[in-house]
């Protein structure tokens, strides 16, 4: 009987300990391997049972208070310098390994999302040389929106720029810490909420967009009546893409084996798009053949490596019918390692199925297709053979749930909301892409309100917010014409005037043909030296390229003045980008030279009352080249209100 009523007394005491342990609950950035802004004032929160007291020990001193009604509580922290790591004890959890430096919310869409893992193009040697304990970064995988705004995430852990973590990391969070970490030698955290395809009005809080509400929810009652007067004797069975396809596609489990006869196949060079070679098949399957020849010496190399570009939209891909890798959508480089065995001395088979849920299916071109063995490389682009696997053409037309990013101030909700008392040094931002149909006042009204919004919900009415302008994308026009990224570009150009931004302008940094580029380094870069200006209040760095300022019309021509010049504006260029538009609206492309270490003289002959001008006014403007001497390229703009 004692025996059972000792074990009763420790199961009571257990318990009661866990009790005690789980009346605390943090939020997850207050977490091992967490950043702590220097030299501000710091709040640390959580939750606990109302009337709980709590007690933080940081630093040597203790700090008490208590929940309020509601389960609530928060104390105060004074400004600490950089240093670390430090332990802090929250009740009874320990939080380990702090450090003290400058903490940075890096937010958008893909192009701030996108991971190192799909830069290594570029910067292999670079990243496998990566070792930073005094880099961390923090990304909540969530990717929901909510109508209420949370406050806190379901998960994200801190995690030190290390081999084990890098490839997860954003590659612009990453490479944009690292030029910190280089100047300061301070710690610097990194927290990233981006998601890609989203839209600006997701990332407002709704609180400062009102106007836009209104819009939105106007348009969406339109949308929820038409549906209800949809008659019931309508087919509610929507057309189902994935089981047609594998309904309709004969070579399913048969045309990627190792003994598929393609001597019925027709041919096509590839890379390009099938479309535009002859092919009518806009939502399907295709099947793609090529043999390549591998020499004895190759056979057994451990590094085998394939790389087939991009694809739109997306592949499994085998090799002498064993499959190799699979990208379901059409963004990401496909670089599949070889298993050991699987190439044969002489001929191999590559075969690739593509599903192409609707629209222009292909091989991207400019891109690299190859067998990668060590140094060798054996080139995979010329002529293919093909077949066409599923060709469906839906009973009804199909419709788009609309995704992640799309209800307004939803992804602020989820993403932003539970970041607000975390003490940050600022904002970098890279989106835009997901709006490029719409006016540029419009555009720019929302960024403003996103700047607003954020500072108020931070409590930091300065808060430095430092953003990348669209890069350069698609095929130069050879006539002047409009563009919806280019309005875009004026929009973030002109958000300018609010107080302590900053814009990195990347249109010499994108690629034609893909809207992820890979040059993130650079882009970081910009970035830091934009940053160094707005946040570090460093006067002696030239942190931007040429901005328009005003323009005088003087006879027939017009003279362009630029501020942010740095040294002067670059002149040992024949300068092109230039267009040049009269009262009838039409625009031409003019002839520019500089005149003056910031300004520059625009004219057509065609042209004789000149009213307005443009530069870099294209989705790709791939041809404008002004800059200063110390080679930050100007902004497009427009001279027109």
């Amino acid at each position: 009987m004692k025996l059972f009523k000792k074990v009763i007394i420790i199961l009571i005491t257990i318990i009661g300990a866990n009790d005690v342990v789980a009346k605390v609950r943090l939020p997850r950035l207050i977490s091992n391997g967490m950043v702590l802004q220097r030299d501000a004032p710091l709040k640390i929160w959580g939750w606990a049972e109302a009337g709980e007291k709590v007690q933080v020990e940081f630093l040597g001193k203790k700090y008490q208070t208590k929940t309020d009604k509601q389960g609530n509580w928060k104390v105060s922290l004074p400004s600490i310098a950089a240093g670390g790591p430090y332990t802090m004890k929250v009740n009874e959890i320990e939080i380990k390994d702090i450090l003290i430096g400058d903490v940075w919310l890096c937010s958008g869409q893909s192009n701030m999302e996108l991971m190192v893992n799909r830069v290594l193009d570029l910067y292999e040697n670079e990243i496998k040389q990566v070792n930073n304990t005094n880099i961390r970064y923090f990304k909540p995988s969530i990717r929901t929106e909510s109508q209420t705004p949370q406050t806190d995430f379901k998960e994200g852990t801190w995690l030190p720029a290390t081999q084990e973590n890098i490839m997860n990391f954003s590659s612009l969070s990453f490479f944009y810490g690292d030029q910190l970490y280089q100047k300061h030698k301070v710690p610097i955290g990194l927290i990233n909420n981006a998601i890609g395809g989203t839209a600006i009005e997701s990332w407002v809080s709704e609180d400062f967009m009102n106007s836009y509400m209104d819009k939105w929810n106007k348009s969406k009652a339109k949308s929820d009546s038409i549906r209800a007067l949809r008659p019931s004797t309508a087919n509610p069975v929507r057309f189902n893409f994935n089981a047609e396809l594998a309904k309709n596609d004969p070579g399913l489990g048969r045309w990627s084996k190792n003994d598929v006869n393609t001597s019925d196949w027709s041919e096509i060079a590839l890379p390009g798009y099938w479309s535009d070679k002859g092919v009518n098949m806009r939502m399907g399957s295709m099947w793609f053949y090529k043999e390549f020849y591998v020499p004895d010496s190759l056979v057994n190399q451990k590094d085998a490596v394939l790389r087939m570009g991009r694809i739109i939209e997306s592949d499994s891909t085998f090799v002498n019918g064993k499959f190799v890798g699979t990208i379901s959508y059409q963004y990401p480089p496909r670089n599949y390692k070889l298993p050991e065995g699987i190439l044969k001395p002489g001929i191999n088979k590559l075969m690739v199925r593509v599903i192409l849920p609707n629209g222009k299916g292909g091989f991207v071109e400019d891109k690299t297709y190859e067998l990668r063995l060590g140094s060798q490389k054996i080139d995979l682009t010329g002529q293919w053979k093909y077949h066409i696997g599923a060709n469906l053409k839906p009973q009804a037309a199909q419709t788009s749930g609309g995704g992640v990013g799309t209800r307004p101030s939803g992804l602020y909700n989820s993403l932003t909301s539970p970041i607000i008392g975390y003490q940050i040094k600022g904002i970098i931002w890279y989106q835009g892409e997901s709006n490029t149909g719409m006016p540029t006042k419009e555009y720019q009204d929302l960024f403003k309100n996103l700047i607003s919004s954020w500072r108020t919900k931070f409590n930091l009415p300065n808060m430095p917010f430092v953003f990348a302008q669209l890069a350069n994308l698609g095929v130069p026009n050879k006539q002047p014409g409009e563009s919806g990224i280019a309005n875009i570009r004026e929009a973030q150009r002109r958000t300018l005037e609010v107080a302590n931004t900053g814009m990195a302008v990347t249109t010499d940094l994108g690629e034609w043909n893909d809207i992820h580029p890979l040059n993130k380094k650079e882009v970081a870069r910009r970035l830091a030296l934009e940053a160094a200006r707005v946040a570090y209040n460093d006067k002696s760095i030239i942190s931007s390229g040429p901005l328009f300022d005003t323009m005088e019309i003087i006879d027939n021509s017009v003279v362009i003045n630029f501020k942010s010049v740095g040294s002067g504006l670059f002149t040992n260029n024949l300068l092109d980008g230039f267009q040049i538009a009269g009262s009838d609206g039409k625009f031409e492309w003019a002839n520019a030279v500089v005149i003056s270490d910031n300004k520059v003289k625009v004219w057509n002959k065609k042209v004789t009352n000149p009213t307005v001008i443009r530069y870099a006014w294209d989705d790709n403007p791939a041809f404008a080249n002004l800059k200063n001497k110390e080679g930050l390229p100007a902004s497009p703009f427009t001279t027109n209100k």
